[in-house]
């Protein structure tokens, strides 16, 4: 396993629509397990495969138990309610939108062996799901941010609201 280099905002990869997986080999697997790596080094809570310079449909994502969910292929095929509240970007690293996204949010997509699975989230979880899927996409959260702020803004902001936000970045 290997740590690789995660792609910064204004990268033209981030920007374009990543390919399907045909092929679930060991290249895909060390793909995977290079990500993971990736991300626990990077304290993040999801990681695209075209944040590290490869553009395919492979994300991986921290549930609410901070276990990795594998996604290849996926697709969102449920979306419920809403939640409005600061997201963040390893890709766009000191920076935090305030994002509209689903509540809850239902993936199919396929494991590292090509066996077609479900799963949910909610909340953070659901954010990262379509976050990533959107990195799949060639989209960033910036496009759907009402306004970016620094650290020190988002303290503000947090601080001012009930429930305060979580800072990881997706």
């Amino acid at each position: 396993m290997s740590i690789k280099t995660i792609l910064l905002r204004g990268d033209e990869t981030l920007q374009k629509i990543s390919k399907p997986v045909t092929r679930f080999d060991r290249k895909l697997h060390n793909l995977l397990d290079d990500m993971l790596e990736t991300l626990e080094q990077a304290d993040g809570v999801g990681l695209a495969a075209p944040q590290v310079g490869i553009l395919r449909r492979v994300v991986i994502v921290l549930n609410e138990n901070w276990q990795p969910i594998e996604l290849i292929n996926p697709e969102i095929i449920e979306t419920s309610g809403e939640q409005y509240g600061p997201e963040g970007c390893l890709s766009i690293p000191g920076y935090y939108g305030l994002v509209s996204r689903p509540q809850y949010v239902k993936v199919r997509a396929f494991d590292r062996f090509g066996n077609l699975f479900e799963t949910e989230g909610e909340g953070l979880t659901a954010r990262a799901f379509c976050h990533e899927i959107d990195h799949l996409n060639g989209r960033l959260y910036t496009e759907l941010s009402d306004k970016l702020m620094t650290p020190e803004e988002l303290e503000e902001y947090q601080s001012s609201q009930e429930n305060g936000g979580n800072e990881k970045e997706v």
